[in-house]
C-alpha cells in the first residue's frame, strides 16, 4: 500500500515546501495579496504560449500578477524584467484565461510583485506595482 502512496506524498511535499526561489517567491506573494484582501483563484497556470503566476480577484477586478523573485536588488528592478515580449505573452495568457472561464465582461489588470530576499534569515521585501502595464497589442 505505501508503495502507491509515495508518489502522492512526494507531490504533496512539493506543495508544502517550495523547491525553487521562484516557488518561494510566489508563495510569499500569495500571502501578501491575501493580507491585502485579494482572493487567489489560480497559481502557475500554464498555456502553450505563456504562464500566469497568480490570478487573483481584487473587488470586482481580475488581477494577473507577475511575480519576480530575487536574492538582491542588484540585477535591476522587477518592472525592467517584464519586457514588452513578456507583456505580450502575459496578455495572450490572460485573454485565454478570461475566455476559458467566461470572464471577458469583467475588468482586468496586470500587477507586478517583486519579492526580494536580501537576508535569507529575514522576511523578504515586497514591492507591489498595481496596474504595472496595459494589455499588450497582440496584432490582428
Amino acid at each position: 500500500m505505501w508503495r502507491f502512496m509515495r508518489p502522492m506524498l512526494a507531490q504533496f511535499r512539493s506543495w508544502v515546501r517550495p523547491r525553487t526561489l521562484g516557488e518561494r517567491g510566489e508563495r510569499e506573494a500569495c500571502r501578501y495579496l491575501q493580507r491585502l484582501g485579494y482572493i487567489i483563484v489560480a497559481r502557475t497556470t500554464r498555456f502553450r504560449r505563456g504562464e500566469l503566476d497568480i490570478v487573483a480577484v481584487d473587488g470586482r477586478t481580475v488581477v494577473f500578477v507577475e511575480v519576480k523573485t530575487r536574492r538582491s536588488t542588484d540585477p535591476g528592478d522587477a518592472l525592467e524584467a517584464v519586457t514588452p515580449e513578456k507583456q505580450r505573452r502575459l496578455t495572450r495568457a490572460a485573454l485565454l484565461f478570461l475566455k476559458r472561464h467566461r470572464l471577458l465582461e469583467h475588468s482586468a489588470r496586470f500587477d507586478v510583485l517583486a519579492v526580494t530576499w536580501n537576508d535569507p534569515g529575514k522576511p523578504p521585501e515586497i514591492q507591489h506595482i498595481q496596474n504595472a502595464f496595459e494589455a499588450a497589442d497582440l496584432g490582428a
